[in-house]
């Protein structure tokens, strides 16, 4: 990895994080919140968050792999 793009990379990776630390800290009173109306309701919703953490991941590694892959130029 260059020196930029591993800065790159590093300085994404930073946001999400961040971003899902907040999330996880306003979760309890979000599906408490929702539990009042339905159970279901606060499981899905903290069961959805819970999955886009990690397809968040997923993604961002899916794009890099398709960026980073070689080009055939024959």
């Amino acid at each position: 990895m260059s020196g930029s793009n591993a800065k790159s990379s590093a300085i994404a990776a930073a946001i999400i994080l961040v971003a899902v630390a907040a999330g996880f800290l306003a979760m309890p009173r979000i599906v408490l919140t929702l539990g009042d109306i339905s159970p279901w309701l606060g499981y899905g919703v903290a069961t959805l968050f819970i999955l886009g953490f990690f397809a968040i991941f997923w993604l961002r590694a899916r794009y890099q792999r398709r960026r980073d892959e070689p080009t055939d130029t024959v």
